[in-house]
């Protein structure tokens, strides 16, 4: 059978309308797929693999297992750790108590407040005395030893005046003390121990006040030649601390207060440290 020209450009435009229905509807079958889902693919009916595994679904009267919980992949750092691993803190270790904190050093200022008698300590002895607080305009009336005390009647930038003999003398080069001293003990944080120490030069009373609460345990314990009078919030002596000869004293708070610890000194002063604890 022969076909003319127009047959043959009318069945092949029957042939391209034919595909192209047939794609057209492809595609609405496609589309409607994706936007109806089928009901087993839905959040509410998916399968959890986790159920399928043996070990999670025990027979009927066999203790459940521990449910076991998927989660997110960890950052390069914690890959290390094996998976659902927990990280201890040491202070959660058996047998790892948290690190303790030391003692609080205290010591009395230099500066400041009234000296009243200094000690000749020159890296170059003898120390010049001079009539000028200065060392460029003044003369040199005196030498002193290493080790001489002075008394000390006035402080000007950085030179002490002494009487005897009369003159000034560079302070950096002696050691001295503030003659009185009131100060108060704090603990580090976390802490509740101090060590107290200082010197006292020429006559003077350093004074420290640490704050207790009644029914705590206060410990004092020397560690050099004179031990602290210690006295309560109503000044009444506590203990035995006023004889003179003790090395430790511990002992209940009795009242909530400021305690305070005296140290009264002699003509020449003296070195003094102790060590107190209240838990």
């Amino acid at each position: 059978m022969s076909f003319t020209s127009t047959q043959i450009i009318i069945t092949g435009l029957a042939g391209l309308a034919t595909a192209v229905g047939v794609a057209t509807a492809t595609i609405q079958s496609g589309a409607m797929k994706q936007s109806n889902p089928p009901l087993a693919e839905s959040p509410t009916t998916v399968i959890n693999p986790i159920a399928l595994v043996e070990a999670n679904n025990p027979e009927p009267g066999q203790p459940e297992p521990l449910q076991v919980q998927t989660q997110a992949p960890e950052s390069a750092t914690s890959q290390s750790q094996p998976p659902n691993s927990v990280a201890l803190q040491p202070s959660l270790i058996a047998g790892v108590s948290p690190q303790k904190v030391g003692p609080v050093v205290v010591t009395p200022p230099n500066s400041g407040c009234k000296i009243s008698m200094a000690v000749v300590s020159d890296p170059s002895p003898p120390l010049n005395v001079r009539s000028r607080p200065q060392v460029t305009d003044s003369k040199i009336v005196g030498k002193l030893p290493n080790n001489r005390f002075v008394s000390v009647a006035e402080e000007q930038n950085g030179w002490l005046r002494i009487t005897e003999p009369p003159g000034w003398i560079a302070k950096n080069r002696t050691e001295s003390s503030c003659s009185n001293v009131n100060q108060q003990i704090n603990f580090r944080p976390g802490g509740d121990e101090a060590i107290v120490k200082g010197r006292i030069i020429g006559g003077g009373s350093h004074s420290y006040r640490i704050r207790a609460t009644k029914g705590q345990t206060m410990t004092v314990k020397n560690r050099k030649d004179v031990f602290p009078l210690i006295l309560t919030p109503s000044g009444k002596v506590l203990g035995n601390s006023h004889q003179g000869n003790e090395t430790e004293w511990t002992g209940k708070i009795p009242v909530t207060g400021n305690y305070r610890f005296e140290l009264d000194s002699n003509f020449r002063g003296y070195e003094y440290e102790f060590y107190v604890r209240v838990r």
